[in-house]
């Protein structure tokens, strides 16, 4: 599964410089970090309508988007994926409460 994704987040940093006409991921590099938030904000709000529906498949292809569009953000913003798995790697065995009051202290 790991795998999948960051063949993904290669195939995406790829696409950074390519011809925006011939690319969707190129040409949301294109339209720039705030149209990529925009979409990955949509894709949310798509998931979570998904989400709440009784459709496995519609909910599973939402998900699929969700995750495409954030590694496209993670990527124009330069943050690879393993920053995000590493910071996951750290918050494990911590309760999600208290790491949320360590956050909101600083």
């Amino acid at each position: 599964m790991p795998n999948t994704l960051a063949r993904l987040e290669a195939t995406i940093r790829g696409r950074r410089g390519v011809d925006p006409a011939g690319s969707y991921t190129a040409s949301l590099f294109d339209e720039g970090r705030a149209a990529i938030a925009r979409k990955l904000g949509e894709e949310a709000l798509e998931t979570v309508i998904a989400a709440l529906g009784d459709d496995r498949d519609a909910l599973t292809c939402e998900a699929a988007d969700l995750l495409y569009h954030l590694l496209v953000l993670l990527a124009d913003a330069g943050i690879p994926l393993a920053d995000i798995l590493a910071e996951l790697d750290r918050r494990e065995g911590v309760s999600g409460l208290d790491e949320k009051a360590v956050r909101t202290k600083t």
